[in-house]
């Protein structure tokens, strides 16, 4: 499993939003769509606002894989679906320190619909 560098990492977390790109069936970038992202220890995560019903996250949970691009950083990643519930208190708290000044957006974000759809973005080479 591939582990994102140092600087990336940092610089895509710090950013308040990211590009996705999933990838479709035949190999192609989807249009990109601008979400939030954070990050729990070495890693980054993102979620669909509108839970299973996000078309940029079907593509995702469908493809495994996509581009993203903030911070002044871009990556080709893989997309894995995150369900354990340790690890989504800890998404859940990464999103309200980041965008808790956005009450009326934060707060979908760590309901159940949402959490549903929580995805791990790992570095592809």
């Amino acid at each position: 499993m591939s582990t994102w560098n140092p600087r990336t990492l940092e610089r895509i977390a710090a950013a308040d939003e990211l590009r996705i790109a999933p990838r479709r069936g035949d190999g192609s970038l989807r249009k990109a769509t601008t979400i939030w992202v954070v990050r729990d220890g070495d890693d980054l995560y993102v979620r669909s606002w509108r839970g299973a019903a996000g078309s940029w996250w079907n593509t995702a949970r469908e493809s495994g894989t996509g581009h993203i691009a903030a911070g002044g950083e871009e990556a080709d990643v893989a997309f894995t679906p995150t369900t354990d519930d340790t690890v989504n208190a800890q998404v859940d708290a990464a999103y309200r320190a980041k965008y808790g000044r956005y009450t009326g957006y934060v707060e979908p974000m760590v309901a159940d619909q949402a959490r549903a759809t929580t995805l791990r973005l790992t570095p592809q080479p």
